[in-house]
């Protein structure tokens, strides 16, 4: 089970398909599939926009904490947790149910596992020393399910933002928002309030086919018993070998502050694409390139936090009239700002309701022209 960002089902779906896995199920924020040990690792390493991967461990129905007990008393645990293994419900969600409290429902479950693995091991205590196996619990109309996490810190934290601007948005939405454009990696990409370079920086590491994980630890990676190291060698070795010798792109970002600019650099170099990305202290108003058919895609201020509204609707209407001047141009904006079409001065072709953390927002879609079919050699 993959959780994503809601209103990134489709584009977490067609990954996992692309990587050659069957998915049997969509639904709203989480996509499952079926898979194998290889499977665990190669979605981790690879996967632009999953938050996380579970193994499905138990699915049963609870309308009572007996019930909830018993169903989870009956699984076989010591498949997964060894006698020493550290293992607790690090969340529990309850939706549409007769059982709704986080607090209940993670003791109860943490006690039936106990309980199951008393008669399993034959002991009264568990020392739990050992690896890690943390378990999130998801209840929906009475239907509980649980599953085991792989991964440990979210997928959205590549390893390469150390450093922020402010209202930054996550690794894994600003790569799946460039997925459900016609963007490639060697088309033209602008973002003109790059912040902290997420979506310059996603876009270069799509340029280059770098998988987000392939430098960074996962709580499996210690699961002898379940994915056993090789496998996981063979899966950061398959990503390294994926990887595209790519000279240079035409992916560049602008902030009007020189000081988020060095954080954007920063962030670029660690993420190793910092030669395929231009920052640039640039003002919106100074927003301009020579060349036709290229991509504005970005994240500007909503008026939440960092400034009030009436700076805002200037911010959005001085990127409608640059955005304008470029000629045949498309543009992308995620923004909860009410009056983003208008101020911007034109209505969006298309726009899909996304969830930004708890914030609702939109991904407005203008699009421009197609370019020519480019003739074969």
């Amino acid at each position: 089970m993959a959780p994503c960002h809601f209103g990134m089902e489709s584009v977490l779906k067609k990954e996992i398909t692309d990587l050659g896995y069957d998915v049997t199920s969509v639904s709203d924020g989480r996509v499952t599939f079926e898979g194998d040990a290889e499977a665990v690792a190669r979605v981790n390493i690879c996967s632009r926009t999953a938050e996380r991967l579970l193994i499905k461990a138990a699915s049963f129905t609870a309308r009572t904490f007996d019930e909830l007990f018993e169903g989870v008393k009956a699984v076989r645990w010591e498949e997964f947790i060894p006698e020493n293994g550290r293992f607790w419900v690090t969340k529990a969600s309850s939706v549409k149910s007769a059982l709704f409290s986080p607090s209940d429902i993670q003791s109860i479950v943490k006690k039936a596992m106990v309980e199951s693995l008393k008669g399993v091991y034959h002991i009264e205590h568990f020392p739990e020393d050992g690896d890690s196996f943390p378990f999130r619990v998801f209840i929906y109309k009475d239907e509980v399910t649980i599953g085991l996490d792989t991964t440990g810190e979210s997928l959205h934290k590549r390893g390469y933002r150390k450093l922020t601007a402010k209202a930054p948005i996550a690794e894994n939405l600003a790569a799946g928002l460039i997925m459900l454009t016609p963007w490639r990696g060697d088309r033209i990409l602008v973002d003109p309030f790059c912040g902290s370079g997420t979506f310059p920086i996603e876009a270069a590491l799509m340029a280059a086919n770098m998988a987000p994980g392939m430098n960074r630890f996962f709580t499996a990676c210690d699961w002898e018993h379940i994915v056993p190291k090789s496998v996981w060698n063979d899966a950061y070795e398959e990503a390294r070998d994926m990887v595209i010798d790519v000279k240079e792109t035409d992916i560049q970002g602008y902030d009007a502050d020189p000081e988020v600019i060095k954080v954007a650099r920063k962030n670029a170099a660690d993420a190793g694409v910092e030669h395929l990305i231009h920052f640039q202290t640039r003002d919106v108003a100074a927003l301009s390139h020579p060349k036709k058919y290229g991509f504005i895609i970005t994240n500007p201020p909503y008026g939440e936090r960092l400034m009030d509204k009436s700076e805002v609707g200037e911010l959005y209407r001085v990127l409608g009239e640059r955005y304008k001047a470029l000629d045949s141009w498309s543009m992308y904006i995620i923004s909860s700002y009410e009056k983003a079409e208008s101020d911007i001065g034109r209505k969006a072709d298309k726009n899909r309701k996304i969830y930004n953390g708890m914030m609702k927002t939109y991904f407005y879609e203008f699009r421009g022209p197609k370019p020519p079919s480019r003739k074969k050699d």
